[in-house]
């Protein structure tokens, strides 16, 4: 028997209106086109809001140039249109929850970049949006990736017994590292109004979530309690942020299962792929660690070897952006090869989901409750205790 995504790669009918929001310079560059290469989709143009600066529109305006799109300019009149179906919002984190809010209250399936918002606030409002409006919602996040895939089928096999433990270690190998000055130990806010910038990002904020949404999709369970501490280890414009490069959580969740999470970003030449990523299961009869990276093939050649731009690009030195790593002429590895499978496709998903009129795994409650964990985790590093 067929399903309807079967029926729709058949004939090529484009079943939903695509709306973005944020252009260049943001994970839009790949959402975006991830999208438009499902049959279902039908781009109808780019808009955000009206008072953004002139270089974020400039960069709105290269990729509606580049996907041939054109470039609303009313967000309340392209939010209107009959023909928007699914609004994917990439808009800075600061900005998202009310751009979010206003997509579902005009009655429109959202998928969201992650993290879903900076308060909990936000994060509130745009789970109570969503909920009203009766849409669909999806945050983005790595459970479709192969060791997210690989860590369920673990837990599901039952060859755990029961889990009581969880550890996560994920660090970005990207960035010029080695520039922090040790010598000036941080000390962390509880509160803070920004958590991005041209140079660098709050890493907890960005790269915690990932593990923390792939926890409570393995367990169902909610988080707790929380301690949690922050360094800058690795890059003087994380420093001069005031954004932390590294951050561990210790995580207590329902049901007494305990967890860990070990997140950051450390340079390019940190790691001979794209960083270290490794989750740990820990249960009554067993214990399992699952690499991202094993099995893998591994190259010795006499190839010149790797390395990293002598200057990195002046919006994006973090590495960011798809773009600007293309043009800061940033290299692929390739010495080492993962043999396991590839990620399923986030927004095949998503769609999937809207075709059967199912919620999503990783719906805006659970990019919510990501978003309060991680909040009480800065609030705790700051305390120098731990936080429910």
């Amino acid at each position: 028997m067929s399903t309807v995504t079967d029926q729709v790669a058949e004939t090529g009918e484009s079943r939903y209106g695509l709306l973005i929001v944020g252009g260049n310079l943001t994970h839009q560059e790949n959402y975006a086109r991830a999208f438009v290469a499902d049959s279902r989709i039908r781009l109808v143009g780019l808009c955000d809001e009206p008072d953004i600066p002139l270089r974020r529109r400039e960069l709105n305006q290269a990729l509606a140039d580049e996907l041939q799109v054109p470039y609303l300019q009313s967000l309340d009149t392209a939010l209107a249109r009959d023909d928007v179906d699914l609004v994917c919002l990439c808009p800075e984190p600061e900005r998202r929850a009310r751009l979010t809010v206003a997509a579902a209250r005009a009655g429109k399936h959202v998928y969201i970049d992650k993290p879903l918002c900076t308060s909990v606030e936000g994060a509130r409002e745009v789970v109570a949006a969503v909920a009203a409006a009766g849409v669909h919602s999806q945050m983005f996040s790595l459970v479709r990736s192969s060791i997210g895939r690989r860590c369920r089928g673990v837990v599901e096999s039952g060859r755990l017994g029961t889990l009581i433990g969880l550890h996560a270690e994920l660090l970005f190998a990207k960035g010029i590292s080695g520039t922090a000055d040790l010598t000036r130990p941080r000390r962390e806010q509880a509160t803070a109004e920004r958590f991005t910038w041209v140079g660098s990002k709050r890493e907890l904020f960005c790269v915690g979530l990932y593990p923390l949404v792939l926890f409570q999709w393995l367990t169902g369970c909610r988080v707790e309690s929380v301690e949690a501490a922050t360094a800058n280890f690795f890059f003087q414009e994380h420093q001069a942020n005031g954004a932390e490069d590294f951050s561990s959580l210790l995580l207590g969740l329902e049901g007494g299962v305990e967890a860990t999470i070990t997140v950051g970003r450390s340079g390019w030449s940190s790691h001979p792929s794209h960083g270290i990523h490794q989750v740990h299961l820990v249960g009554t009869d067993a214990s399992v660690s699952i690499d991202a990276y094993r099995p893998r093939l591994e190259v010795f050649s006499d190839a010149a070897a790797w390395r990293q731009p002598e200057v990195p690009h002046p919006e994006d030195p973090m590495g960011f952006w798809s773009s600007t790593q293309e043009a800061g002429g940033v290299i692929d590895k390739t010495d080492w090869w993962p043999l396991a499978g590839a990620a399923r496709d986030d927004a095949a998903y998503f769609l999937d989901c809207l075709d059967a009129d199912r919620e999503s795994d990783v719906p805006v409650a659970v990019g919510a409750h990501a978003v309060e964990t991680i909040l009480a985790g800065y609030a705790a590093a700051a305390s120098g205790g731990s936080a429910g």
